[in-house]
């Protein structure tokens, strides 16, 4: 009897070694969602793993899980992303010990609830600097590293949230959107230099913060628009950021790669 479709197994199948010798940097990776199951995706199929988060006790306890899983202990560099200064000294560490970044993985974001007309300035500003100016600067601070190199490749995490209304998400939609433009635009610019840019596009990913800050009916809403009637699991979004890190994707550039049947 075939499997229900509406239910993830506990975690991905075999590792095949996609990503053996190469170097990725995810940040926003501590705790338990996509950036953490992205490095663990990553470590499993044979990357040399960099991990990075503004918060440094969760983050070494995900170093500890991913020794523990992997059996090799990533390098955990402490950033606050919004902070350029913090960035580059993100990139110029993790380029000095490791030899090089050929994946960056953005994966910082912030979200929240509140309708326009009383949303302050505060929310909206902490939003689009987490979400989609952090990203410009990681972006533009890595590139320092891969232009030389003449190779890299740069994961967004987007959200279906960018292509469609939601009420009270005015400041995360337009976060998400800037993130899928700025990865079309970025694209473009750095496609002579042989690094590629493209992003993934979920809707909704369950991990134990999710359920944390998410209402019970909320979520139960978003996920009977999925097609398979749940959430996805982390480690499947993870999967995709594994494809577009490899070499099976190497003609794909300036794409937003939807995980979910909410896409337009």
């Amino acid at each position: 009897m075939p499997a229900d479709p509406r239910v993830a197994s506990k975690w991905a199948g075999p590792a095949h070694g996609l990503l053996v010798g190469r170097t990725v940097l995810v940040t926003a990776a501590a705790g338990t969602g996509i950036g953490y199951s992205t490095a663990r995706r990553c470590a499993e199929e044979g990357a040399t793993i960099a991990i990075s988060d503004r918060h440094e006790r969760r983050l070494g306890e995900a170093a500890d899980r991913l020794a523990e899983l992997t059996g090799t202990r990533p390098l955990a560099v402490p950033c606050d992303v919004t902070d350029q200064g913090q960035v580059d000294n993100l990139m110029d560490t993790v380029a000095g010990e490791l030899g090089g970044i050929d994946v960056l993985v953005n994966n910082a974001g912030l979200g929240g609830t509140a309708p326009v007309d009383e949303m302050t300035d505060e929310q909206w500003d902490s939003v689009l600097a987490v979400t989609l100016t952090s990203t410009f600067k990681t972006t533009r601070s890595v590139l320092r590293h891969m232009i030389p190199a003449g190779r890299g490749v740069i994961i967004n995490n987007a959200s279906v949230i960018g292509w469609r209304a939601q009420a009270g998400q005015a400041h995360y939609a337009a976060a998400k959107a800037g993130v899928m433009a700025l990865t079309r635009c970025t694209a473009l610019d750095v496609a002579p230099h042989g690094i590629r840019v493209n992003a993934v596009s979920p809707s909704i990913a369950m991990h134990a913060h999710l359920a944390k800050v998410t209402t019970d009916d909320l979520l139960a809403e978003l996920s009977a628009r999925e097609a398979f009637g749940r959430p996805a699991e982390p480690w499947e979004i993870a999967n995709v950021m594994v494809f577009l890190a490899s070499d099976y994707s190497s003609y794909m550039t300036g794409e937003v790669v939807s995980v979910s049947s909410q896409h337009p």
